[in-house]
């Protein structure tokens, strides 16, 4: 009877309650454990317990081993993770029973599922500590204080802090912060007040953090015994504050200084309040103003009346915020340009009720812009009709914009140089000076520069300019780009050129002016020497024979006279002329000219020809006079090549100053100098044995060079090759 009536208690008990077996077979269990703890078995008797419960922690079934050994187990709380990854917590008591013998026959267990309770926990602990949040309390008989670790974790200190009320209040800023919380305790505990504060305090590592302490006393027979409350760290928010109210503060200064007036317009009540700014830029006694909404649109200007109101009833219902310019009217005529903006607020249920908003004077803004639309357009008109070549440089020297006349000076098209910068067609030598514009303009050395340039015209040729640069510089001081102003003195140069030129070979025609007249004195006296000996013989001879051999002979003398006469002419046409001829010519294109002239030849003795001349190098030369030179020393190279090898012609160019350097070198039969160097370039001088050899060809030559103010110059070797240097002026 007894054994029926536990079974009955254990099994209608509300608590989950089990008895098993030393063999930890059920002996009894109530319906609760069954619920909570079996495999939705309905009758688990005499089954073993780890057989038909769900999983339980490892130290559940450390805890039932002891209990076999005669030992009581408590566990008030034990997390376990099941299998599947979900988290329980579980408490229990397992108690032995033991028999007459003392010994363990049965096990009493009261388990319990206390997830629901830990996980309450939790998130009470995870609230305070995200809205950091702690508690605190201090028992006024003892003295004791309690600070939640998320009290501690605000004051920065370890959870192994234990406070009392007087390091507790001394946390608190120095100053009027620790007396104001030390009067709140005071009145707490006298008159069981309680308090709520914000104030400072500083935590154990020096920092300042803005907290709201509340506090609230538990009263024990009319005497305050507790004091509890709450410790939340409110500084991001109070920071938050601060600073809104430090811009609100800048803010009213802003509008007052800028003149930018703040109004309110409450759509329920058809009222609109200004602020004192708006008075002033609406010209309008604050007395006089009736607050109404027609109040304001009775200013606006006939002209811009309807689309100004229509987008205020946009606005108004909410369709679409206030931003508009428009004119107002004053009360002496006068008009003024106005900059609108508001924001339309809705209630919980979207209907608008009210617009803020805010209004400035643009009137000066609006004239400004007017004179600076015709400046503008003033400039752009003089930009374009300039008659010197004008453009805008971006910093790193790209075009921007560029003017007819640039584009004619340079012959490219305004497209094709914006894809440019002024580098690309810049002369290399002037690379330098460009790199010393963008230094100083751009650098802000310099706000005016003028410098002389050369650049390459789309065709080739070199244009000479004198530019002018001006920078511009942005709103934060910094240059945007310069104005460059380009005045093409390519004529100018050229003429200066062919001046000093003539002003040289002057010179040089009246050094070599004598020599020619030896030249003359002599060829022709040899000649008339020759014909009168040859006359007077003729006339002294009576054999008819011997006077048809003294007629031929003076025949040939006459034809060597003529011979000698048309050399002489064309001495004379270099000497006379050639510096109104002179040109700037392409050292390359003259040669690829030649050469292609000579092709035939070339092939002919499978002459190799190696050319090394920069496309930039341009000479001030006789167009005619240059081929001729070019002609002559490459079929020279060709008629005195050596037998033994290939013929092998080197044609190179270097800049020398204002000078180009030209060379030409060949591996042919070569020239005794130390025989023949004296007389190298002199008129009849031949120096190998050529049937085509009239030693006209290098004093033509010579003649031409220095007629364009040059020189030649030569070094050879017999049987290694020579080298000929023509050094003329850069073009």
């Amino acid at each position: 009877m007894k054994t029926l009536a536990v079974d009955f208690l254990v099994k209608e008990s509300p608590n989950a309650i089990a008895i098993v077996d030393t063999k930890l077979n059920y002996i009894s269990y109530s319906n609760q454990w069954l619920s909570n703890f079996s495999f939705h078995e309905t009758d688990i008797s005499n089954k073993n317990i780890f057989d038909v419960t769900i999983d339980t922690p490892e130290p559940f079934k450390d805890a039932i081993k002891y209990a076999l050994n005669g030992d009581e187990h408590i566990n008030d709380d034990q997390k376990f993770v099941l299998p599947n990854g979900d988290v329980k917590w579980f408490k229990w008591k397992i108690t032995p029973i033991k028999n007459e013998l003392n010994e363990t026959d049965r096990i009493i267990i009261f388990l319990d599922d206390i997830t629901v309770y830990k996980k309450e926990i939790e998130l009470l602990h995870k609230a305070e500590e995200v809205a950091r949040i702690g508690c605190w309390e201090l028992d006024l008989k003892s003295g004791q204080v309690y600070w939640t670790k998320t009290t501690k974790d605000i004051h920065e200190v370890s959870e192994d802090f234990e406070p009392n009320l007087e390091e507790g209040i001394n946390f608190y800023k120095k100053g009027a912060h620790r007396e104001n919380i030390t009067n709140l305790v005071s009145t707490a505990i006298a008159e069981g007040k309680p308090f709520d504060t914000e104030l400072i305090i500083i935590t154990a590592t020096g920092k300042e953090v803005w907290v709201c302490a509340k506090g609230e006393v538990e009263m024990l027979n009319g005497k305050a015994a507790k004091l509890v409350g709450t410790f939340q760290d409110i500084d991001q928010r109070k920071q938050m504050e601060i600073a809104h109210g430090e811009i609100s503060e800048r803010l009213k200064i802003t509008t007052e200084t800028a003149h930018i007036g703040i109004w309110e317009y409450d759509l329920v009540n058809n009222t609109l309040q200004w602020d004192k700014e708006m008075y002033s830029i609406f010209d309008v006694a604050e007395k006089e103003f009736s607050g109404a909404f027609e109040a304001w649109s009775n200013t606006i200007h006939p002209d811009d009346k309807e689309r100004t109101l229509f987008a205020t009833q946009k606005a108004v219902k909410g369709i679409k915020d206030f931003d508009e310019e428009f004119r107002i009217k004053l009360k002496d005529g006068s008009v003024r340009y106005i900059k609108g903006l508001s924001k339309t607020i809705k209630d919980i249920n979207g209907k608008p009720i009210k617009m803020t908003g805010a209004n400035w004077d643009i009137s000066e803004l609006r004239s400004a812009e007017l004179k600076l639309a015709r400046s503008t357009k003033s400039f752009s008109e003089t930009f374009e009709h300039a008659a010197i070549g004008m453009a805008l440089v971006s910093p790193d020297l790209r075009w921007l914009k560029v003017n007819k006349s640039l584009s004619y000076s340079l012959g490219y098209s305004e497209s094709e140089l914006l894809k440019m910068k002024a580098t690309d067609i810049t002369h290399p030598e002037d690379l330098t000076d460009s790199q010393l514009f963008k230094t100083k303009v751009f650098n802000g050395s310099n706000k005016n520069l003028h410098l002389q340039k050369r650049y390459f015209h789309k065709n080739g040729n070199i244009v000479h300019a004198i530019i002018g640069v001006t920078p511009v510089f942005d709103y934060d001081d910094k240059p945007s780009h310069a104005i460059v102003q380009f005045l093409d003195i390519t004529s100018r140069i050229e003429s200066q050129k062919k001046l000093e030129a003539l002003v040289e070979v002057t010179k040089s025609q009246n050094e070599s002016l004598t020599n020619f007249a030896h030249i003359v004195s002599h060829n022709l006296r040899s000649h008339s020497t020759n014909m009168t000996m040859l006359t007077k013989f003729l006339n002294e001879e009576e054999d008819e024979d011997e006077r048809k051999n003294l007629n031929r002979m003076i025949t040939s003398a006459t034809e060597s006279l003529s011979e000698t006469i048309a050399h002489l002419n064309d001495v004379v046409q270099v000497k006379t002329g050639a510096l109104e001829k002179l040109q700037s010519i392409s050292v390359l294109n003259t040669i690829n000219q030649i050469t292609k002239s000579i092709n035939g030849i070339l092939e002919e003795h499978s002459a190799i020809l190696k050319i090394d001349v920069s496309k930039t190098h341009f000479v001030n030369a006789v167009p005619a006079y240059l081929e001729s030179i070019f002609l002559n020393i490459l079929t020279n190279a060709l008629k005195y090549r050596s037998v033994e090898r290939t013929p092998v012609i080197e044609i190179k160019s270097r800049t020398k100053k204002d000078k180009v350097l030209i060379t030409f070198t060949d591996n042919g039969q070569g020239i005794d100098l130390n025989r023949h160097g004296d007389k190298i370039f002199g008129m009849y001088k031949t120096f190998h044995k050529h049937k085509d050899a009239k030693g006209i060809g290098l004093f033509i030559t010579k003649n031409q060079i220095e007629s364009m103010n040059g020189t030649i110059n030569i070094e050879s070797v017999v049987d290694k090759g020579t080298t000929i240097f023509i050094e003329l002026n850069q073009g």
